[in-house]
């Protein structure tokens, strides 16, 4: 029986050593999430300035809780800008879901209010790179790494797929020094338009259908099977509408059926990982 229990419980040690091995952001900001969202939250605006990119006009806050000290990204777009709708509240409830699902690809936003307006308010993580510029600048992804990459890029799209995110560019996917994947930019997601319920952003029946999610972690897969439309109200609160919670929910089950055809053709082993 002890050594039942001693196979057991190593086998819920790996269990949860390969679910966190998904989180993208520094490991430490995944454990001390909570801790974040509270400098986020309460810290003393000790400074701000523009950022000088996006036509959100954004604003990098500095702020300070005791001892500690954080910087975050704070927007507050609302309605039609340039011919798209954009809300800050999708930057909130983007965050929530990413938690739900454990990526760790989004990080830590919440709720702040600046000179009386509500907005979004990110962390700031320190980057190497975007995509774009490492395109432009030739920067090629190491050997060892590219496996890892490639089933990063395949989790953002089917996330970006589910969430109606239309505003995925090579600008607001970034990489860090060792080639974590972060995610930033949300407030063109959740989508309420036929065309995007319909159809997903990404995968082989997608918009984009030379963009796919070819492998996919099983436990983001199994998190996707769990949701409803009660449990998502609980995991975004009062961030998305009705609507955007029943259009997110009609992509959730085109999502399934692409994951679930990629798993015939290929087999289980070759899809979920």
């Amino acid at each position: 029986m002890k050594r039942l229990a001693t196979i057991l419980a190593l086998a819920v040690v790996l269990a949860v050593t390969s679910y966190l091995s998904a989180f993208q952001l520094d490991p430490e900001i995944v454990r001390q999430r909570a801790k974040w969202e509270s400098i986020l939250k309460r810290g003393e605006i000790v400074r701000h300035e523009d950022i000088g990119e996006g036509i959100t006009k954004p604003k990098r806050m500095y702020l300070q809780l005791g001892d500690l000290e954080a910087s975050g990204c704070w927007k507050n777009p609302q309605g039609v800008q340039k011919g798209y709708k954009e809300d800050w509240e999708y930057e909130i409830a983007a965050y929530k879901l990413d938690r739900y699902f454990g990526m760790g690809m989004v990080p830590p936003t919440v709720e702040r209010r600046f000179r009386s307006r509500r907005g979004s308010l990110q962390l700031w993580v320190d980057l190497a790179c975007s995509e774009l510029e490492r395109v432009q600048e030739n920067i090629a992804i190491p050997e060892e790494k590219k496996e890892h990459c490639d089933k990063m890029l395949y989790l953002a799209r089917a996330f970006d797929s589910l969430i109606g995110n239309i505003d995925r560019t090579q600008q607001n996917i970034r990489w860090t020094e060792d080639w974590r994947l972060i995610l930033i930019d949300h407030s063109r997601a959740f989508r309420i338009k036929r065309i995007y319920t319909d159809q997903l952003i990404y995968g082989k029946n997608g918009l984009r259908k030379t963009m796919g999610f070819d492998k996919l972690p099983r436990g983001f897969v199994q998190k996707v099977r769990a949701l409803t439309k009660d449990n998502v109200r609980s995991i975004v609160g009062e961030y998305l509408t009705y609507g955007e919670i029943e259009a997110m929910m009609m992509r959730r089950k085109l999502l399934l059926k692409d994951i679930e055809e990629l798993i015939e053709e290929r087999g289980e082993a070759a899809v979920l990982y």
